[in-house]
This record gives C-alpha cells, sequence and structure tokens, in this order.
C-alpha cells in the first residue's frame, strides 16, 4: 500500500501579518467611527459631511434614523457594531484556518522538459512523460493529438508561478489547448537563481525568452504563436517586434500597457516604490511577500471576502479556491533591476505607453508588430483593468480584440473558461498558424 501524502503546510495568504492587521484596522476603523454617528451631535460635526455624495447619502439616512431613536437606541447600536465586528473577525481566522487545513494537493502529471537554461525550463505540453497525449477531455474538449498541431508559446509572468496556465485538470490551459489540437509549449521562469538576480528584462529576452522561442520552432518545424500572460504579454509583445521571422501570431491575455490607467485612480507612491528597490538592492532580490503587500492595495478588503466565506462553499469549489490560493502564496522573488524597471519605469514613469521602455537598446513599439495580433481583455480585471490593456491593441495595426468574462485570473479558469476561451482561441492558433506550417510561407 502506498504511503499517504503528508498534508500540506501553508503559510498563506501571504504576508499573513499583513492580511490580519488589515482585517483588524478596517474594523477597528467602522466602530471608531461610532461616536460620529450619534444623533446628539450638531449636523456640522456628522460623518456624512465629509464623504462622496452617494455614500454621504445613505449614512444620512442613518444618522437621522439614529437621532430619531433617542440615546437608548444608539447605545444598543454601538454594542450591536461591536458584536459584529467580532463575529466577521472570527469568521475570517475560521477561514484562513480551513483553507490551511484542507487535504488539497496540486497532484499533476509533469510534462516533459525540452530545455532549460539557468532556473529558466521549456515544458512541452503535446505530450506526458508515458508519451501520451497531453489533452484535457475533462473540461469537454474532444480527444485531439496535439503532435502535430500548431505550436505555441506561453509566456507567463515573471512574478508568479507558470502553472497558472495547468493549475488542475479541469483548470488548465495549457492542457485545454493541447486537446484541442494545438502544440502548447510553457516557459517556466521559476524564482530567480544566482545568475537570474542580476538579470534585467532585456537579459530575459535575449538570453532566456528567444532562445526558447528558437527551440520551439526548429523542433516543430513551424513558427509558434506567441502566448503572452499579463507581464508575459509585454515581453510577448517585444519578442514579436524583435523576432518577426519565428512568430506566426500574436495571443495577449490581460496584458496591461498604460500603466496610469493601471493604477484605476489610485495614486504611483513613487517615494515608496524608491525605498522598496534600495531594499531589494541590499537583499539581492525582491521579496515575493514585498510584491504580494504592493497587490493587497489593489483591493485591501478583498482577503476579507474570500475567506470570510470559505465555509460556506461547497466541497468542489472549496477545492478549485485552495488550488488558486496555493498558486497565489506560491509567488517568487523577482530580480532587483527588474523590479527596478517594472517599479519605477512602467508603473512610475509609463514607459511602455510613452514610448520609452527599450529591451537590449530597442524601443518596444507595437505600430511596428507586424504579425497577426490577439488581445483577450478580461472586463472585469481588477489588476489590469480594460483601459490599460486596450491601448497596446489599438497601437497594434489589425490587432484583433476579444472581451472575455470574468477577471484577471477567472477568465482562465472560471467553469466556461472552456467553451469561452480555449476553443476560440485554439481555432485561432490554428487558423494564424495556418502560413507558417512546414512548406508554407517562412
Amino acid at each position: 500500500m502506498a504511503p499517504s501524502r503528508p498534508p500540506p503546510h501553508r503559510q498563506g495568504p501571504r504576508p499573513l501579518p499583513l492580511h490580519l492587521a488589515a482585517h483588524l484596522a478596517s474594523l477597528a476603523m467602522a466602530n471608531a467611527a461610532l461616536p460620529f454617528l450619534n444623533g446628539a451631535l450638531p449636523p456640522s460635526k456628522r460623518l456624512s459631511r465629509h464623504l462622496p455624495a452617494p455614500m454621504a447619502e445613505k449614512l444620512t439616512n442613518l444618522e437621522n434614523l439614529l437621532a430619531a431613536a433617542g440615546p437608548e437606541a444608539f447605545g444598543h447600536f454601538t454594542q450591536a457594531v461591536t458584536r459584529e465586528s467580532l463575529a466577521r473577525h472570527h469568521r475570517f481566522l475560521a477561514g484562513i484556518t480551513a483553507y490551511r487545513r484542507h487535504p488539497y494537493v496540486r497532484d499533476l502529471p509533469s510534462p516533459p522538459v525540452l530545455w532549460r537554461d539557468g532556473t529558466s525550463r521549456l515544458l512541452d505540453y503535446r505530450t506526458g512523460a508515458d508519451g501520451a497525449p497531453m489533452n484535457n477531455p475533462a473540461d469537454g474538449a474532444p480527444m485531439n493529438n496535439p503532435a502535430d498541431g500548431a505550436p505555441v508559446l506561453a509566456i507567463p509572468s515573471l512574478v508568479n508561478r507558470a502553472y497558472v496556465l495547468d493549475l488542475t485538470p479541469k483548470r488548465s490551459l495549457m492542457r485545454g489547448l493541447a486537446g484541442r489540437g494545438v502544440a502548447p509549449f510553457l516557459l517556466d521562469w521559476d524564482a530567480p537563481g544566482e545568475a537570474e538576480r542580476r538579470f534585467t528584462l532585456s537579459d530575459y529576452m535575449t538570453r532566456r525568452l528567444e532562445p526558447a522561442l528558437e527551440k520551439v520552432a526548429a523542433l516543430t518545424g513551424r513558427r509558434p504563436v506567441l502566448l503572452g500572460y499579463c507581464m508575459g504579454g509585454l515581453l510577448a509583445a517585444a519578442l514579436a517586434q524583435r523576432r518577426p521571422d519565428l512568430t506566426a501570431g500574436l495571443a495577449l491575455l490581460a496584458t496591461p500597457w498604460d500603466f496610469v490607467a493601471a493604477m484605476d485612480g489610485r495614486k504611483f507612491e513613487t517615494a515608496t516604490a524608491e525605498r522598496l528597490v534600495a531594499g531589494a538592492e541590499q537583499l539581492g532580490e525582491m521579496p515575493a511577500d514585498w510584491l504580494n503587500a504592493l497587490f493587497m492595495t489593489i483591493d485591501p478588503t478583498l482577503s476579507a471576502r474570500k475567506f470570510s466565506g470559505f465555509a460556506d462553499l461547497t466541497p468542489a469549489v472549496a477545492r478549485d479556491f485552495v488550488a488558486l490560493e496555493d498558486w497565489v502564496n506560491d509567488s517568487v522573488p523577482l530580480a532587483t533591476p527588474v523590479a527596478r524597471e517594472c517599479l519605477l519605469g512602467w508603473y512610475g514613469a509609463n514607459s511602455p505607453a510613452k514610448g520609452a521602455w527599450r529591451i537590449a537598446g530597442r524601443t518596444v513599439d507595437p505600430e511596428r508588430i507586424e504579425t497577426p495580433t490577439l488581445a483577450v481583455i478580461p472586463w472585469r480585471d481588477r489588476i489590469v483593468p480594460p483601459d490599460s490593456a486596450l491601448p497596446l491593441a489599438a497601437a497594434i495595426p489589425g490587432a484583433t480584440v476579444w472581451r472575455a468574462a470574468g477577471g484577471h485570473v477567472g477568465m482562465l479558469l472560471r467553469p466556461r473558461a472552456g467553451t469561452e476561451l480555449y476553443t476560440p482561441l485554439a481555432k485561432w492558433i490554428k487558423t494564424t498558424t495556418g502560413a507558417g506550417r512546414r512548406g508554407g510561407k517562412a
């Protein structure tokens, strides 16, 4: 009898102290505001006078109700809010505890490794380690052999693990494309090693990404489509401009370009970013928890909403939730030079949208991308709002834009992703690569 797998040891949500502190702070602020709702206060001192109009109207109604009910009712209201605050924090803690104790362990067959350099690997999703087709019938796809299919090189972000594109048997873009007759290859960056900790984005391009593209093209005898996700989409766009001789098409999934729009109305704190980069220079890399803390600022209440409802999820949904959260909390450090380029160049100076971003001495200019291009933009994306992604599609001549359901990650992993994304994307890839097969146009 095979030994049972040990239960997972989870540290998430990371950084845990910040998640706990943020939730306590939100509850503390709610309770601290209670005295300003007291109906005995003159209207000039009421809290509603200092809030935006839609919220102020609701709060004014509450203030008037409390004023009409009298001091005793206000005391009961204060006690009820305090009890509810404690109950919410207990639900939040219970959800985190249940997540950390969940028995789920990611256990998918590993694809063959075609090539590696440093910590980067090129994974072949055409067949599994046993030689069987790496397709994905679990999501409803037909059983197609991808061995001779249209090649695709998938390029994920450097910030998170590549397996978001291969999360579970039913939530896998890579296996989903393979099951639809596409030949998918995935560039797994992994965490920076000794060499990569000194890499710039130009180093990643010339020393990892271009060799991987050349490997796929030589192996298949066809020009692949570049499929870039999030930050990987910017690298894919730069690669398509640099190597049109080896690129049949460009698919951009939730790819930012205008980083002022990416802030979605929030103020970018340049001084904070400079301190973080300075700290990363001392450490040799930017720690994953620093990056996770930055992502938390997009929606500080998201963690509370997610974990407070964990106990109400069905077993199947809870398993998918845990699989995704495990990936979120398995993020990797960022090489310090890359962190500087991204935080101070992309977000601070908006260098891509201003035509100031350069790779290996060459400005990345989407107007010079000649390959057929598809931009898939999820319209509920909080990480890359549509206003950030649309300018890139608009700048690439002839680019096609698809509106996708879901958010930044949900677009890839939602229950209907197979029919709504994998199938039409596979069709577009096969149509686009028609001119790049053996004997066709080079």
